[in-house]
């Protein structure tokens, strides 16, 4: 290490090298909190490693450093990052300033986080409407929630109640918010018991109705019988026709049958889809349909059936094929490769970090004309540190061979001195914690611990 050490210090006043470094340092995955307590010593940091904190991939000692921090911004982006320990998060909640505990109150359920325990019912308690007002969430316990629905605020009020609190509430509390003035409280109550709902009109009325939104729902609702349905076959409007042709009694003929246009982008599943497309039956039969929409729809489920993979695979409608791609586990390897070389999407990236993305043998593509495909000869797990030096010069994928952890470790501390390589050679996890210390001592970045 001491020959490391050496070769760096040569390095010691070079501006622009120490911005790389630190700039680096905030984006590398494996940066241990002594190093991570220096960064947040530092005041200016690269433009572009703004909201640094918010992506950092974060421990509980980390998120203790970040939650402790005196820095108010430290402590807000904390707040905003999935993967901050939800018990170190949870001291947020009597943080000193009111945007932290807003921020901690908005997101503590987020991202599918747990909430700890306590967290509610300590937000409840807060001197600020709108944070108590945030803790009224579905797990806060029934006396916390009961304190709220006597809060001096209606709004407050107003989000406490729900049908499992109102029949425990003690009778005095009862009257006094039934007969509470306040509009959003009587609203609150008036939801608790909504009575019998107004019966939809006749569903010969619906499919004559001179709205097409309401003749849209009438296409899709399967209260309405099929025949009645299809008598909007020939509807003027294109959105009642592709509302009847996505309806799950049809028959393919009847189906076919409908002159429906397919819109351009996103598009709603139908509820039949949405509710019942995990049943191998219902995904089979969307899947072999003639009608694209309900074959897109359908490869959006997470998880499908290996026959229906192949036959969504084969599909001649690309959208299909790239649904499929973006959102079910099993899509295969082949497809996936192909989606991520070819399409020009916004999210084309995220391709490679589908489960059946890395595989052997990409390394075969080291030499290949696409930029993308060398860059994905990186993912073959394994291929060996030859194949990264073989990439790190190159001028559109040498910036993700720098950061591979596979990089012998002599060409790795090499690049750390190298213009335009240093900053891709500081967010390597394979940096060592005490080359990193280095690093931030030749940047005069100050070690109060004394750490290396």
């Amino acid at each position: 290490m001491s020959d490391v050490s050496d070769a760096l210090d040569v390095l010691a006043g070079d501006q622009q090298l120490a911005q790389d470094w630190l700039g680096g340092l905030t984006a590398n995955s494996a940066l241990p909190a002594s190093v991570l307590a220096r960064l947040l010593t530092v005041e200016d940091l690269p433009d572009w490693t703004s909201s640094w904190i918010t992506r950092h991939p974060l421990d509980r000692a980390k998120t203790a450093l970040l939650v402790a921090s005196p820095n108010t911004a430290h402590r807000l982006e904390v707040a905003e990052n999935p993967s901050a320990d939800v018990d170190e998060l949870a001291l947020l909640a009597r943080d000193p300033e009111l945007r932290v505990r807003w921020v901690y109150a908005v997101l503590v359920g987020d991202f599918g986080r747990r909430i700890p325990d306590g967290a509610l019912e300590t937000l409840a308690g807060d001197r600020e409407v709108k944070i108590r007002r945030m803790a009224a969430q579905p797990s806060l316990s029934l006396p916390v929630r009961a304190r709220l629905a006597e809060d001096e605020d209606a709004s407050v009020r107003a989000v406490a109640l729900t049908a499992e609190l109102w029949p425990r509430l003690p009778a005095a509390v009862r009257e006094a918010l039934l007969a509470d003035p306040e509009p959003q409280v009587q609203d609150a109550i008036a939801k608790l018991f909504p009575g019998e709902p107004e019966p939809l009109p006749e569903p010969e009325l619906r499919v004559q109705d001179p709205n097409p939104f309401v003749r849209g729902r009438a296409a899709q609702d399967p209260e309405v019988p099929t025949a009645l349905a299809l008598q909007l076959a020939e509807d003027p409007d294109d959105h009642v026709r592709l509302c009847l042709s996505m309806r799950e009694d049809l028959t393919e003929e009847q189906r076919s049958a409908i002159a429906y246009v397919v819109p351009h982008g996103y598009h709603m599943a139908p509820s039949w889809i949405e509710e019942r497309g995990h049943e191998p039956d219902v995904a089979r039969r969307a899947a072999a349909s003639g009608h694209v929409l309900l074959r897109r729809s359908i490869a959006r489920q997470r998880h499908l059936p290996a026959d229906v993979v192949d036959r969504l695979a084969e599909d001649e409608d690309f959208f299909v094929r790239l649904t499929l791609c973006e959102s079910c586990e099993e899509a295969p390897h082949e497809l996936v490769l192909e989606m991520y070389t070819y399409w020009h999407g916004l999210k084309w990236s995220f391709l490679r970090h589908h489960p059946n993305f890395a595989r052997p043998g990409l390394a075969r593509f080291a030499d290949h004309p696409n930029p993308r495909l060398r860059r994905a000869a990186l993912d073959d797990p394994e291929a060996g540190p030859e194949l990264v030096l073989r990439l790190i010069d190159d001028p559109e994928v040498g910036p993700w061979a720098r950061t591979d952890p596979r990089l012998p470790s002599e060409e790795l501390h090499r690049h750390l001195g190298v213009p335009g390589y240093a900053r891709g050679a500081a967010v390597n996890p394979a940096l060592p914690p005490a080359t990193m210390h280095r690093l931030l001592d030749l940047a005069g970045v100050a070690n109060p611990s004394g750490t290396s």
